[in-house]
């Protein structure tokens, strides 16, 4: 499925590879497309939703320059993804069930972080010593980690909202463990520092922008290299996050399903990032704010909801999306907007055949308030062949 839509504006357009945006998310594409430094177009992935200032499924290729609200304060967020050797006739209610128990003890989730003896301290360690020269030059970061000072015990941990761990099947039926998560409180603390200073620097230089959430370091400025260096900090660290849950929760599978093992590469990939590509002739900043890369050949993972299925896919490198997809189905309305309308009865319906939480603390994730994951597949054709449908029968929220 080609570009679906394309708004003009003064300076670049905004290619869109769906119908399906509302005239907010419209407006707010076009706020990105006005600024000075953006490079050929803004693309808009078929999962596109509103965002803060910057739209959520949305690729900005930037000329020396970064939008810091752009990342996001989840920074790095992303999934990892296994296959394994075991099958659906390995499984039973009774062992899934003590999965998802056994997964909820050892993956802290929500605001849960882990005691100070389980500590990954191994995994944890490498990041402490840049941490610290962050901190040294700038003292008041210290102020803003806050809780997060921890942020050792948050390694190997899951997160809130719509981070989930996973265990799927295929279509051959064969097992996968999927899981959903970013660079946690500390990822969220650098973020909202350097936004905060972003926006501090556009008063100053006194730069109107079209909305306060798109103020921007520019190379060379005071805080650039700063942000870029805790930035990559954040994305290193949400990577080695996954990879240590992702440990945790093939130990916990191992002690109630037969013996297995990992079959397949391991997926694992940021869709909240910033990093340096060559695009249309230029190198060039790419922020990916919901959606993942897909050069020829990459491997990416796009879930849908906790009640739909997802889907391993391989990027085909096209051009006009600067070589990415759809990070997701794509939120359909607000977590307000849900509990509103549906309720834990919806919610048990929706999710019938999983094992899951089916409270009133997860109805704001039901599968009704996610776009139709089979659409935004359809209409991301174009960028990316299916290589894997998979379906969850266990899912752990945060």
């Amino acid at each position: 499925m080609p570009i679906r839509q394309v708004i003009t504006t003064e300076r670049v357009p905004v290619k869109i590879w769906t119908d399906d945006i509302d005239e907010r998310s419209k407006q707010q594409l076009a706020n990105i497309a006005s600024l000075p430094f953006i490079h050929r177009h803004v693309a808009a992935m078929p999962d596109v939703h509103l965002g803060i200032g910057a739209t959520i499924g949305s690729v900005i290729a930037t000329h020396k320059a970064i939008i810091p609200a752009a990342v996001g304060v989840d920074i790095g967020c992303g999934m990892v993804a296994c296959r394994l050797s075991i099958t659906a006739n390995d499984l039973d209610e009774k062992s899934l069930k003590k999965v998802f128990d056994q997964i909820t003890r050892d993956v802290p989730v929500g605001r849960g972080q882990h005691k100070d003896e389980n500590v990954l301290v191994q995994a944890a360690m490498p990041f402490e010593a840049r941490l610290d020269a962050m901190t040294d030059k700038h003292p008041k970061l210290l102020k803003a980690f806050g809780k997060f000072s921890k942020w050792m015990n948050q390694m190997g941990t899951l997160g809130g909202g719509n981070h989930f761990i996973e265990v799927c099947l295929d279509e051959s039926d064969q097992v996968w463990v999927m899981l959903h998560s970013g660079s946690r409180g500390i990822g969220n603390a650098l973020a909202e520092y350097y936004i905060q200073l972003a926006r501090e620097d556009m008063e100053r230089w006194m730069i109107q922008l079209p909305d306060r959430d798109l103020a921007y370091f520019p190379e060379g400025s005071e805080h650039f290299d700063d942000y870029v260096e805790a930035v990559t900090w954040a994305q290193e660290y949400a990577m080695q996050n996954r990879e240590c849950m992702l440990d945790l929760v093939l130990r916990a599978l191992g002690r109630h399903l037969p013996e297995f093992d990992v079959t397949s590469e391991v997926v694992n990939c940021h869709h909240n990032y910033v990093t340096t590509e060559h695009h249309f002739g230029a190198n060039v900043w790419v922020t990916r704010k919901g959606a993942i890369r897909a050069r020829e050949g990459d491997l990416g993972i796009i879930p849908g909801s906790m009640g739909a299925r997802s889907y391993i896919v391989r990027g085909k490198g096209n051009p006009e999306s600067f070589t990415s997809c759809a990070h997701g189905a794509g939120r359909r309305m607000s977590r307000t907007a849900a509990e509103k309308m549906f309720s834990e009865v919806d919610l048990v319906k929706q999710t019938e055949g999983v094992i899951c939480r089916k409270d009133k603390g997860v109805v704001d994730e039901i599968p009704g308030a996610y776009k139709d994951i089979d659409t935004v597949m359809a209409n991301q054709a174009d960028l990316v062949d299916i290589v894997h449908r998979l379906k969850q029968v266990v899912c752990v929220k945060g």
